[in-house]
């Protein structure tokens, strides 16, 4: 975990809940993605390779504390980067989230996305491959 304090991204989609998938070009309409969301993209890619995981995640509270994971495949736990990610800022106090990010090789799994929505209703979700490539923003 740690601290980012700045503010949440005013780039913030509005839905009923329902996750729209938005091409990379759509989403960043050309510019640059928002530095506080290209952190937690690079959080998720370096938690991933310091323990060689399938995937790593990150995400941002609305105080701007990040909380990072990777996935943990154990003969007897098995828990997603995300929802581990989540879980950990459940656990630490969070009321809410600004935005999370998923590196991995596969599409983000429903039932991550989910429990991202349960504290982030309007948290883009940043789905990037192993080399940092933003593959997709997932917004509610």
């Amino acid at each position: 975990m740690s601290g980012a304090g700045a503010p949440a991204s005013p780039h913030r989609g509005r839905g009923a809940g329902l996750t729209t998938l938005i091409g990379v070009s759509d989403a960043t309409t050309g510019d640059a993605l928002d530095p506080e969301d290209q952190k937690i993209i690079t959080l998720a890619r370096s938690t991933r390779a310091r323990v060689a995981a399938s995937e790593g995640a990150a995400v941002r509270d609305e105080t701007g504390r990040t909380y990072t994971a990777a996935a943990v495949a154990l003969p007897s736990l098995r828990l997603s980067a995300l929802r581990l990610a989540v879980a950990m800022a459940v656990s630490s106090g969070a009321a809410s989230l600004e935005a999370a990010a998923l590196v991995s090789d596969s599409a983000p799994d429903p039932g991550d996305l989910a429990a991202v929505r349960d504290l982030g209703p309007n948290a883009p979700v940043f789905h990037a491959s192993p080399d940092g490539t933003l593959r997709a923003t997932l917004a509610p």
